[in-house]
């Protein structure tokens, strides 16, 4: 096979390699195309597809303050096995206060705390006190890993929450300097559903009602809803729970809705690690009798009373919740809990008819212009404009193929980088154009005419071309959301148009020179 036989089969071969892979994204495909065939799609952006978007702010100060109640466990724990005794510990917003005994103690604890928490600093406050902050080195890398943990637990959440395409990404604003997350969903209407299902914390506590007698030190009060099992109403009540926390939802390995059972509602069973699972038959044999309490976000939402041991790693929570709203709580609970609360700080809700009006617009403008190019290039270059117009086309082709196959999201910016590809595309086939025209005013033959015209074009189409390619390669870098959907479009764009303009319609012109004698060019 000769040299251009090789090209024609290359464009050939990506011809249908395009229509392929955007055949699914124009039409159904039958089903025997899924069995062999790519079913990759261009998808839609929330701009054009409609959905919600929102900005939340994560409440670091509150995750350090966790991180420090964890700490004061562990510095108990390491007072216990150096059998240091009579140390108070209290936090105070983000300090720790230490109270030792006496001189040796302290001296104990200055050790331990030293060999143990180095990135604790230690202030000696008088009267035995001692205070402790985390230096600056460790706040900030408490910082990062709430808002690294935040987002993967948002993502975590969404993904089983059945969006596709979502975008969940840190951005920092740029006045205040916060961290925030920015949260797009595409084709989610229902805001309300989305916000309890991403802000909520999701701390699962288990903790044992106290007797009726017990009341202040050592217990708190809660909130729980409960359902009458006669008449369905939803009634508040309030525990009074023993204040220890007997197991946390990291217990939890996964989180299933089950249908409802007699007359109570659907409810969420848990099923246990098997860490969690020993320690909850423990709890189970040791509490014969007395009621469990199982609590999220500081809200009661089952007490059942225990009547046996339970083995076998499963738990149960009930409650006043439709089968959405369980569903709901499985999500958060199989996700994890938050590092810290997130609240939100923008919403907006964008409506599917915007959209494909969007779109609608969008192609009408895409149609309208597109013609004018194309009749003017018919009318300015003859032969020479009909090819460019096929050489547009291809292009157009090869850039929706590639969005189609790399399951690209295709916003409005990203619809604005297209039409800003095509342009570029016309513009180097002008280029070669009006190289040619040149070439034979010049007295030169149709075949050095073409090879000429080319040759002189193609420096000022790859610069051109190159330096708008690296500014896509920043734009998608640095960008975010739409930005990086335009980057996308337009670098793809850019590489489609220089192989359609230098290449395909080269071989053209050398197909026709080579086998029909080609004399007399048309441009």
């Amino acid at each position: 096979m000769t040299s251009i036989g090789y090209r024609i089969a290359l464009v050939a071969g990506l011809t249908v390699w395009a229509l392929v892979y955007l055949m699914p994204s124009l039409t159904a495909v039958p089903g025997w195309w899924r069995t062999i065939l790519p079913t990759s799609q261009i998808r839609l952006g929330l701009d054009l597809r409609g959905g919600t978007h929102l900005l939340l702010e994560i409440d670091l100060d509150e995750a350090l303050r966790n991180n420090l109640d964890r700490t004061i466990a562990e510095i108990q724990r390491a007072f216990d096995d150096a059998s240091i005794r009579g140390v108070t510990l209290s936090r105070d917003n983000h300090t720790l206060r230490l109270r030792a005994p006496d001189q040796d103690t302290r001296n104990q604890v200055q050790t331990v705390l030293s060999e143990q928490f180095p990135n604790l600093v230690q202030t000696p406050a008088g009267d035995g006190q001692m205070t402790l902050v985390y230096d600056s080195r460790q706040v900030r890398t408490l910082h990062e890993y709430a808002i690294d943990q935040t987002l993967e637990t948002l993502r975590n959440r969404i993904d089983q929450f059945g969006v596709t395409e979502p975008i969940v990404q840190r951005q920092t604003d740029q006045f205040s300097g916060e961290e925030q997350v920015v949260v797009q969903l595409p084709g989610i209407q229902d805001a309300a559903r989305a916000k309890r299902l991403i802000g909520q914390t999701a701390v699962l506590e288990f903790k044992l009602v106290a007797d009726a007698s017990a009341q202040g030190a050592g217990t708190v009060t809660l909130r729980g809803q409960d359902r009458d099992p006669l008449s369905g109403e939803v009634i508040t009540s309030e525990y009074t729970l023993e204040e220890r926390t007997l197991m946390t939802g990291e217990a939890v390995a996964d989180a299933r809705v089950r249908p409802s059972v007699d007359i109570e509602g659907p409810y969420v069973e848990l099923v246990l690690s098997s860490t969690g699972s020993r320690v909850f038959e423990e709890i189970t044999g040791a509490n014969v009798g007395r009621q469990l309490a199982i609590i999220l976000d500081n809200t009661v939402y089952s007490a059942p009373r225990i009547n046996e041991r339970i083995g076998g790693g499963r738990a149960a929570i009930t409650g006043s919740f439709d089968i959405k709203e369980a569903r709901d709580l499985a999500i958060v609970l199989r996700a994890g809990a938050l590092p810290a609360p997130v609240t939100i700080a923008e919403e907006r809700t964008v409506g599917p008819s915007l959209g494909q009006d969007s779109i609608r617009q969008g192609v009408r403008s895409f149609i309208i212009g597109g013609i004018i190019v194309v009749v003017f290039m018919i009318i300015y270059y003859r032969l020479a404009g009909v090819l460019t117009d096929v050489a547009v086309g291809l292009n157009i082709l090869y850039l929706l193929a590639a969005l189609a196959m790399f399951e690209a999201t295709l916003t409005l910016p990203g619809i604005a980088g297209i039409i800003l590809t095509v342009g570029m595309a016309v513009d180097a086939n002008v280029l070669i154009n009006e190289r040619m025209r040149e070439e034979l005013r010049r007295g030169k033959s149709a075949r050095a005419a073409v090879e000429s015209g080319y040759e002189n074009a193609r420096p000022a189409i790859l610069d051109s071309n190159i330096t708008t390619f690296l500014s896509g390669l920043i734009l998608f870098q640095f960008g975010s959301g739409p930005i990086r959907g335009f980057a996308v479009t337009l670098c793809i764009g850019i590489v489609s148009t220089v192989f359609t303009a230098v290449v395909v319609t080269r071989i053209v012109y050398d197909y026709f020179l080579s086998r029909r004698r080609l004399v007399e060019l048309s441009v």
